[in-house]
């Protein structure tokens, strides 16, 4: 101190106050960067968040946990550039929940890990953004729901399109009826997937805690295909397929606009693994009907081998349609069409907004840690829960091979104790969880 002024350390980039009453902590759980041979080494979605949350003042990201620690220096350097400091690194998320200075645990693990982390983070007293599945089976949302509620957190479920200025806009046009009766909504995904060929088992690398990776799911040996990007295409990691990898995005955003918190109550689903000789255990084609008590229809189609390429129409988007007319939505806005002819009805991008006025989810989220008011998350944990459920059941009926009747309050199927086995799983000790 030098003549009654107070200096504050400029060490932590992007702190308005250094007072540690003001600063939020987050953890970033998952770090590994995706590998499709097409595109070469990509980011994976915790770089994403690590430079969301660099954006937002008096936010830092204190540490990084992944179970490859080979990938830790990179990140060390990207999290010193952002920030100022570089981060303390784990590869066991347990020891990072011990941390009391942490506040937000960010996870961007495979979907297997989803559910745990976000529980045993709520019983620690974090605060969760958890990425989209939320959950690996439709048990697993219902007790994280309950964890988040009981514990009293605020838990947000990272679906973007919730936090598009233009999609909330389009979302109250349809609330408002102006769109009419909806009767129909319909999400499309056509992602082409590379095959991921056949690969022997191998010694596990040095530097990678395969237990670790592996947590609940049922013990494997190390396998290359197993393990990033190409875990989404194992029943025991990546079991949501491509309705919880991106259908949820239209899932979710159909059921903002229907209105609809509570679950379809027929559900049918045909598709399967199609022109792959390869590792990949789950289905490539599926196309699925839901059915609500008040006779709203809703369809789910994925595809992810040779299709209309993104960009054109019917490639990858989000339909409703109604009385008067049918609209699309996109990550970022919305058109909508009238009539026989269909004359164009009102459209809006993100782009027409203020940049000042538009936010993301993980700003959302350090927001509502901060004001503590979980009735303003843009994606609450229920709204996630709900989403996955969709792409759950889905492949539930494709799996068992028939229509299946579902009670929304139990959250169990009729009569069909085969089809209930798939609503929850078996846990690997010690990786469990009681609420």
């Amino acid at each position: 101190m030098a003549g009654g002024v107070i200096i504050a350390p400029a060490y932590i980039r992007g702190m308005v106050s250094d007072s540690p009453n003001e600063r939020v902590n987050v953890a970033v759980i998952g770090i590994a960067g995706e590998r499709p041979s097409v595109r070469g080494i990509i980011d994976g979605r915790g770089i994403t968040h690590i430079n969301q949350y660099a954006a937002i003042p008096n936010v830092r990201v204190k540490t990084i946990c992944d179970v490859d620690e080979r990938l830790f220096p990179r990140s060390i350097k990207l999290i010193g550039e952002k920030f100022g400091i570089p981060p303390i690194t784990e590869f066991d998320y347990r020891k990072v929940l011990e941390d009391k200075d942490i506040d937000v645990i960010s996870i961007a693990t495979p979907d297997h890990w989803h559910a745990l982390m976000t529980i045993h983070a709520c019983q620690a007293g974090k605060d969760v953004y958890v990425e989209k599945p939320v959950c690996h089976t439709v048990l697993e949302g219902r007790k994280m729901v309950e964890a988040a509620r009981k514990y009293n957190r605020i838990v947000q479920a990272g679906i973007c399109y919730r936090s598009s200025k233009a999609v909330q806009e389009g979302i109250k046009f349809v609330h408002d009826g102006k769109f009419g009766k909806v009767y129909m909504g319909k999400g499309v995904t056509y992602r082409f997937r590379e095959s991921i060929g056949k690969v022997a088992d191998s010694p596990v690398p040095e530097g990678l805690h395969w237990d670790n990776f592996l947590g609940p799911a049922p013990y494997r040996p190390y396998n290359e295909n197993r393990f990033l990007y190409n875990w989404h295409f194992f029943w025991d990691t990546g079991g949501t397929t491509e309705f919880g990898n991106n259908g949820i995005y239209r899932m979710d955003t159909i059921r903002w606009a229907l209105k609809k918190d509570v679950h379809p109550v027929k559900i049918s689903c045909t598709g399967g693994k199609y022109c792959r000789d390869d590792d990949q255990e789950v289905p490539n084609i599926l196309m699925a009907d839901y059915e609500y008590s008040d006779g709203v229809i809703v369809q789910n189609e994925a595809r992810c081998l040779a299709t209309n390429p993104e960009g054109l129409p019917g490639s990858g988007d989000t339909f409703l349609y109604g009385d008067l007319g049918w609209m699309t939505f996109s990550p970022d806005g919305y058109k909508t069409y009238f009539g026989s002819k269909n004359e164009p009805g009102p459209a809006r991008s993100d782009k027409d907004f203020p940049v000042e006025e538009l936010h993301d989810g993980w700003k959302n989220l350090i927001d509502c840690v901060r004001s503590r008011r979980r009735e303003e998350l843009d994606n609450d944990i229920l709204e996630g829960h709900m989403s996955a459920a969709l792409g759950h059941l889905g492949i539930i009926s494709c799996r068992t091979g028939r229509k299946l009747t579902f009670d929304s309050d139990s959250e169990k199927f009729v009569n069909d104790p085969e089809a209930d086995k798939y609503l929850t799983r078996s846990y690997r000790a010690p990786f469990d969880f009681v609420i």
